[in-house]
């Protein structure tokens, strides 16, 4: 990443790049939607950092930094300007991926792989619905929702986008702030493992750690060794009756802790 630590990239001189509190990138947008030309340039200004932290994952393709720099700042100001300041959304997380976009179709279209002039039509319909979408709703489209829009079957959909996205390593960095890097593997949906689940998990075992031994110990027999209410009676030596009234009460307790 040698090529990418000089101090001035395509005339800008990175070392006096302003930084912006998340207070005045709220107070420039919301000026910018009223028509004040100088917010929209301080916005842009302001988040030019963003655009040297997508393009050094460019770095290993051996394209002249100042070239990505330019297309990147055509993303950032895109993103920009459909930015929805409604929406409780910090602008990073969607003005990144649209630089990220603005400069794979720039390598694509300069890429030595050619893809027949249909398919490749069909791919910028794709992208230019997804940048609608995303302008729209701060969020990327399904493939259905994509589909959809175009009147086009998903397969298409999905074929063209096979045929002109490169293989990126999960491990790949999408955006550094200067502290944690976030990768693609980041920003992979896990519908199994989310923070919503994960945080359930926890919350289960806490309530789970107030109940009694002798509540914990009808669960798990009754739940996790999948025992029924007489086997519990006979193991714990109480009748199947407060079995019954322990294994509601101890339910009961869960729910309100939860």
């Amino acid at each position: 990443m040698a090529r990418l630590s000089k101090v001035e990239i395509s005339g800008v001189n990175t070392s006096k790049l302003p930084v912006l509190t998340r207070e005045e990138v709220k107070a420039l947008f919301l000026e910018a939607r009223a028509g004040s030309e100088a917010a929209r340039q301080k916005l842009i200004q302001g988040n030019l950092r963003l655009v040297l932290s997508v393009i050094k994952k460019f770095d290993s393709r051996g394209e002249n930094p100042d070239d990505l720099f330019q297309v990147g700042c055509v993303g950032l100001i895109k993103g920009i300007d459909n930015f929805n300041v409604e929406l409780d959304v910090f602008p990073s997380t969607y003005l990144v991926p649209m630089i990220v976009g603005e400069i794979r179709r720039y390598l694509r279209d300069n890429s030595p792989v050619r893809v027949s002039r249909s398919m490749r039509d069909t791919a910028y319909k794709v992208l230019q619905a997804k940048e609608a979408y995303m302008a729209q709703h701060q969020r990327e489209p399904s493939v259905e929702e994509i589909a959809k829009m175009l009147d086009i079957k998903r397969e298409d959909v999905v074929f063209a986008l096979d045929a002109i996205v490169d293989p990126v390593s999960l491990h790949e960095p999408v955006y550094s702030d200067g502290g944690d890097t976030i990768c693609v593997m980041d920003q992979v949906r896990d519908n199994k493992n989310t923070d919503e689940h994960w945080l359930e998990q926890i919350a289960l075992k806490e309530a789970m750690d107030r109940l009694t031994d002798r509540e914990k110990r009808i669960l798990s027999l009754r739940y996790f060794e999948g025992k029924t209410q007489m086997e519990v009676s006979a193991r714990i030596g109480i009748s199947q009756a407060q079995i019954s009234r322990l294994e509601k009460n101890a339910i009961q307790k869960i729910k309100n802790n939860l």
